[in-house]
């Protein structure tokens, strides 16, 4: 992602850290697939610290994180030790320090936006022999330590699914989006859900409301509420946690699909699928590579083909339809097809991409824009 994309990014988690129990049972893109791979890989002596910035147990963004945190226990030979709800001030720097002193740390992963600057940074700085990565793209090799980097999922590929499986689930023709900030990494997720409800359904309209926070549990109910009240009988989401969208649209009788981690068991009616980044396959590749010695890339990104995002397993929502033609999406992002084939248009008629673009295309970093059939504003 580019920094502009992330410039106003702050990733926040709340609520219910005891769920995270039931739910564990160099090169600009990730250079190969490492799942299986890396599952077998023995990462001999190997201490890995995650900061989380809110509970494990979010259902959100800290989750996705602690359920790769606890795959990657399973590598004989390596030691994970977490910290959550550590905020983004000199706490950060104390944790590291802990981390690294105390327990021997020689890989870190700051899991929070406002992690990077200055603490990961002058951290890495002071533990030249340490590896620091974090999830975004905020590094830059012309003023940043080399054992220090950026790793992403890019969850607009799995957004793009659920779109498809929203799109064959719907009676009404009117599905609901609830989402943080108009920013781009937002957008682009909110794009590509509609880009996916609109190949299987055209006659579908994607209503969306921006909450304005990472965060509001509150403003996030009211938004699904309202949205379900203007007849939308699917509802999906880009916030932190989506605990709350998810329980209030069952609540209504709603469908629902998940964002960031598995949000399944809170709709044991109503849940479709959702869009889960797959952090297990940096960890584990990361933590074998620190093992054998080897050095770890700086920038370390990929989707469906390099398995770092999932979807999360159809619920009793999914019409049998919308299984199928999910799975087939799945398959063919697994492949490389890509997403925008162009043109594309805006919700206001102009014309947007005159051409088709690759899934890792960086023009898809700079979108200020919503595409068409959703109905929403920016401002």
């Amino acid at each position: 992602m580019s920094n502009t994309s992330w410039n106003r990014r702050r990733f926040l988690g709340t609520t219910l850290g005891s769920a995270v129990g039931s739910t564990l049972a160099g090169s600009a893109v990730a250079p190969a697939l490492f799942g299986a791979a890396a599952a077998q890989a023995q990462a001999k002596g190997v201490t890995v610290g995650l900061i989380y910035v809110g509970p494990r147990g979010d259902y959100g963004w800290n989750q996705a994180h602690a359920v790769a945190a606890q795959a990657l226990k399973s590598v004989p030979g390596v030691k994970v030790v977490e910290e959550e709800n550590v905020p983004e001030t000199v706490a950060v720097r104390k944790t590291i320090e802990g981390m690294i002193q105390s327990d021997g740390a020689s890989l870190v992963f700051g899991t929070s936006f406002g992690y990077f600057d200055p603490f990961m940074v002058e951290m890495a700085k002071k533990y030249p022999k340490v590896e620091f990565r974090h999830p975004t793209s905020l590094w830059s090799p012309d003023k940043h330590p080399m054992n220090l980097g950026g790793y992403f999922c890019y969850l607009d590929q799995a957004h793009y699914v659920n779109g498809i499986a929203a799109g064959l689930s719907t009676r009404t023709n009117k599905i609901g989006y609830v989402a943080a900030k108009p920013i781009a990494i937002v957008l682009r997720n909110i794009n590509s859900f509609a880009m996916g409800v609109r190949k299987v359904n055209p006659n579908a309209v994607v209503q969306l409301v921006f909450t304005g926070e990472w965060s509001m549990p509150v403003r996030e109910g009211e938004a699904t509420n309202a949205l379900i009240a203007a007849g939308n009988d699917v509802i999906a989401c880009h916030v932190d946690s989506p605990k709350v969208v998810i329980e209030t649209a069952e609540k209504a009788g709603a469908k629902t699909l998940g964002h960031n981690a598995s949000q399944a068991q809170l709709a044991p009616k109503g849940f479709i699928t959702g869009a889960e980044n797959k952090w297990e396959t940096v960890y584990k590749s990361f933590a074998a590579d620190v093992g054998a010695g080897k050095k770890l890339p700086n920038q370390f990104f990929g989707g469906y083909d390099k398995d770092m995002v999932l979807s999360t397993p159809f619920g009793a929502g999914a019409s049998e339809q919308a299984r199928n033609a999910a799975t087939a999406a799945i398959a063919e992002l697994k492949a490389g097809k890509p997403i925008w084939t162009g043109p594309v248009k805006s919700n206001s008629g102009k014309v947007v991409l005159d051409k088709g673009y690759g899934n890792y295309d960086p023009v898809l970093e700079k979108m200020d824009y919503l595409v068409e059939g959703v109905a929403g504003t920016l401002g």
